[in-house]
């Protein structure tokens, strides 16, 4: 796993002592051993890396990574260029479409939301190859739950985006009234048409990054 060398470090550093933690690295050095595992294990950290915590203007949330091969590449929706589009990401460029009206890309490399100021976090960083969720339980979560909570105290407006009943769980950590929250059902297949179409996401976030004289993000892949 490549260590993260940023502020998240600071923000961290109490979680890579817990015996969780250790139990945690011990499990996923074996997996990677033993397993086809993704993401690589040089991405695992990539959110964090590519989006420092001073920086984080928006949060957005997934589940795990990505299970089919090439895809993951550590930020939660985001696939490697030459890749096809997943289908969550397939929705998540319409309502970016209906709600912006930036055209749709044909590949979906998200590396430049990232940058930006966007943490594309999941709350569970790796996964056995063709196996959904098959990392679920093993402490990813009580990372990121940590992650999540440095987040909160940071004293600026931050917008949470929560896609889905496991990100949405998190809300509950999320009580600094400088902060924005926006949930809307996830945008896979299965559950986009109950609501996920028509939250205009990406509008809501920029209106209250502008209202607070924060940069807005420029949501649109080239």
């Amino acid at each position: 796993m490549a260590a993260i060398q940023n502020d998240w470090l600071e923000a961290l550093k109490e979680e890579f002592k817990q015996p969780y933690y250790k139990k945690l690295f011990e499990t996923v050095n074996q997996e990677y051993r033993e397993r086809l595992i993704f993401p690589p294990a040089e991405d695992i950290f990539n959110a964090f890396h590519l989006t420092p915590l001073s920086k984080v203007k928006v949060v957005i949330l997934g589940q795990d990574p990505y299970h089919n091969n090439g895809q993951a590449h550590g930020l939660c929706f985001s696939v490697k260029k030459g890749v096809d589009v997943p289908p969550s990401l397939v929705n998540i460029y319409k309502e970016l479409y209906d709600d912006l009206g930036c055209t749709i890309p044909n590949h979906g490399y998200l590396t430049k939301w990232a940058e930006q100021g966007v943490l594309m976090l999941n709350t569970v960083l790796t996964v056995r190859a063709h196996q959904a969720n098959s990392h679920r339980g093993i402490g990813w979560e009580e990372f990121t739950d940590a992650a999540i909570r440095a987040l909160n105290t940071q004293d600026r407006p931050i917008v949470f985006i929560l896609w889905g009943s496991p990100a949405q769980r998190k809300a509950q950590m999320l009580d600094n009234p400088k902060h924005l929250i926006l949930k809307a059902p996830h945008p896979s297949p299965l559950s986009a048409y109950r609501g996920f179409f028509g939250s205009k996401p990406f509008s809501q976030t920029n209106e209250f990054l502008t209202a607070n004289g924060v940069e807005p993000i420029d949501w649109q892949i080239e």
